[in-house]
């Protein structure tokens, strides 16, 4: 077959197959060969408290990557998830410590609230045809500022000893609580995607709009739906950073928004909606994981750091580009 054959959107095949190769096994491939690099070249890689910590620290990444990949998927974006991690980091501080609110009543009126505010910023979107981009930058900027007022800019402390255990904690005396709660989240967030009409919906709004609208899928209310789930899943996150630092605190989830989204698009979510999937989105996750963590290991300088995710992400945008759209 000629080297210039073209599909029937004129794109070239051998561009079309590069892209499907790319979509259902470059990322585990590129996850290998990082792996067995990092391995060889990285001290103290392979050890096991090294490996765990990793899994550690991608934790609430994962966790709210998991939500992004949604809003992605519906052809949205939320860059405010960051600072709503450290105005519900803040919040849970104020209710908890300064106010004497009991622990867990705190937590689910963080959860709660982060799911509401979020849910209104979803309203906003659809009932004033706002870009999500707009409306979440808004949020970011107003989050930040929430975190400052409640916490006077200071870290709020103590929580109860207990609490250190859904951050610090570990299951079988090995197993990092919030790398357990990364998979169940995984796990939830998988069959959402696959087996349910939601899941279905969301795939559908982002491929097309108008056409969702009238096969009768409630296009505003999905879009709410999935503002809500991850403001739900940013909340969470507030909430395991607290207990990792036993402090509610205005300056964490600093630059997280970059880091979730660059773990979506590498694992193969479409930046123009429609296509995606929690299992790629997992994979992008423990790639950043890896590189970040071999790097430190090797002593690479911090800038030089982002400079290598910078581009990292820009390679998997373009082959997001060629790639064939793949579905949960």
């Amino acid at each position: 077959m000629s080297i210039d054959a073209t599909n029937a959107e004129g794109r070239p095949l051998w561009m079309q197959r590069t892209g499907q190769w790319f979509s259902r096994s470059g990322l585990l491939v590129a996850l290998a060969i990082l792996f067995l690099l990092l391995a060889q070249f990285a001290p103290n890689f392979l050890s096991q408290r090294n490996l765990f910590n990793v899994l550690r620290a991608v934790a609430i990444n994962g966790m709210i990557a998991c939500a992004m990949t949604f809003v992605i998927i519906s052809g949205d974006i939320d860059v405010s998830v960051g600072s709503a991690v450290a105005w519900s980091s803040s919040l849970l501080g104020v209710l908890a410590i300064k106010q004497g609110v009991p622990l867990a009543l705190a937590v689910l009126v963080v959860l709660g609230l982060g799911m509401i505010i979020h849910s209104l910023a979803g309203l906003i979107r659809v009932r004033f045809a706002i870009p999500a981009f707009v409306v979440t930058l808004t949020m970011y900027m107003s989050y930040k500022g929430l975190a400052k007022v409640v916490t006077q800019a200071y870290p709020i402390t103590p929580f109860p000893d207990s609490f250190s255990f859904w951050g610090q904690g570990y299951l079988l005396k090995i197993i990092p609580v919030p790398a357990v709660l990364m998979l169940v989240t995984v796990g939830i967030f998988y069959f959402l995607s696959t087996r349910t009409v939601f899941g279905r919906s969301v795939y559908s709004v982002g491929g097309n709009e108008e056409a969702s609208r009238l096969s009768g899928i409630p296009v505003g209310r999905t879009r709410i739906t999935i503002f809500a789930i991850s403001g739900l899943m940013a909340a969470l996150g507030g909430v395991i950073v607290s207990s990792r630092i036993m402090a509610g605190a205005y300056n964490v989830g600093e630059g997280l928004e970059f880091e979730v989204i660059a773990a979506v698009v590498i694992g193969g979510t479409s930046l123009a909606g429609g296509s995606g999937s929690m299992i790629g989105t997992f994979l992008g996750v423990l790639f950043i994981g890896l590189l970040a963590n071999g790097m430190t290991l090797m002593g690479v300088d911090p800038y030089w750091q982002e400079v290598a995710r910078g581009l990292i992400v820009l390679g998997a945008v373009l082959i997001s580009v060629i790639r064939k759209p793949v579905t949960r």
